[in-house]
């Protein structure tokens, strides 16, 4: 009998859907054979890195020859000032997606659970699965809720048993937009048993610090409490994958034990630390997105649609039908936004705001798709 090398895998492997990212626009020109393309699928910044980043890149490809720190001292000793907090309780990642994986890696077997929201990012059932561990899956909120579809933390209090290990809160949450408020969140990780890991993914805080909180400054009230952030978005680093986790030392130690040796390269080390102090190009970034969300949502309102609240830097909106054929006109057109049907919402579309023209391109190709 003959093996299949498909065969060999493990089970939880076998049975993963790999992550699935927004289409890339030499795939499109490939495809489709169109030309100035704009790609507001994949929750970029239109603005790219600041000049700061930009510099800093620059001086740290003349030692690209060399590997990285690979404890990304200088990083770490930036982000520390930033929070407040020792070097030690910071782990980095490749990208915060990375240190998500870590996570699951550390903390999940065969015999443990993971708690996620229906509709939530889709790197968290992937690590669960790729772990072996069991995935519970908390109903998300109603479309008729101030919040449509967003976290149900009384559902997720629910799944809480025996076997869990980590509880995954993305706020906001991709793709719905969704957010919870401080005092819910509190009440809720007040309420979780310590021995439970309560993973905050903040990626997209820089744009949501008005409705959101800043939970890195409950480290020291919650021991179980890990926040996620990432340079992909507001600093606009997505193509060099840099992220990291907060967390207490114990957690942070675990972490740093699966963390792959040189996981954050050194022209990405470079540029995050350069970023941060760019506070002048995160406040451009997070004006720009603020007049973009306005702009779009009052173009696909206009247009009959539904338009889910967003704290992000994008939109999330019901078209009331079939996304794909919607979806193929935009791209035949030379636009790039995110069907969300691989999340179970197969009649809505994602978008990232883009420049003021970006986004009024998109909403006349939006127009003539419908």
């Amino acid at each position: 009998m003959t093996t299949r090398i498909s065969d060999l895998l493990t089970a939880s492997v076998r049975g993963l859907q790999p992550y699935v990212p927004g289409k890339p626009i030499s795939e499109l020109e490939r495809e489709y054979g169109v030309r100035d393309i704009i790609k507001l699928a994949s929750n970029e910044n239109p603005l790219g890195p600041g000049e700061k980043a930009r510099t800093a890149m620059s001086r740290a490809l003349t030692e690209i020859g060399l590997y990285p720190d690979g404890n990304g001292f200088e990083l770490k000793s930036r982000l520390a000032r930033h929070h407040g907090v020792p070097l030690e309780l910071i782990t980095l990642g490749n990208g915060s997606n990375d240190v998500l994986v870590l996570l699951a890696e550390a903390f999940l077997a065969p015999d443990t659970e993971a708690i996620y929201s229906q509709y939530c990012f889709a790197v968290y059932p992937i690590a669960v699965q790729a772990a072996g561990a069991i995935a519970r899956v908390a109903p998300a909120l109603p479309a008729q809720h101030s919040m449509p579809l967003g976290h149900d933390l009384d559902a997720i209090a629910r799944l809480v048993g025996p076997r869990t290990r980590l509880v995954f809160i993305a706020n906001p949450n991709n793709p719905t937009g969704t957010w919870i408020g401080e005092a819910a969140l509190k009440s809720f990780l007040r309420a979780l048993p310590p021995s439970i890991l309560a993973v905050v993914d903040e990626a997209y805080f820089e744009y949501s610090r008005d409705v959101c909180p800043d939970t890195t400054q409950w480290l020291g009230e919650f021991p179980n409490l890990v926040v996620t952030r990432t340079f992909s978005k507001a600093h606009g680093l997505a193509g060099l994958r840099v992220g990291y986790a907060l967390s207490n030392r114990e957690i942070a130690d675990g972490l740093n034990r699966v963390r792959q040796p040189f996981n954050v390269n050194s022209v990405a080390l470079a540029a995050a630390a350069a970023a941060l102090d760019d506070t002048a190009h995160v406040s451009r970034t997070v004006a720009l997105n603020a007049r973009g969300i306005a702009q779009l949502r009052s173009g696909l309102e206009a247009l009959g649609l539904k338009v889910l609240p967003a704290a992000g830097n994008f939109v999330l909106v019901d078209l009331g039908r079939a996304c794909g054929p919607v979806n193929e006109k935009l791209l035949r057109g030379a636009v790039i936004a995110r069907p969300v049907g691989n999340y179970g919402l197969p009649n809505h579309l994602r978008v990232t705001t883009g420049t003021e023209e970006q986004n009024a391109r998109f909403l006349g190709a939006m127009r003539a798709a419908l």
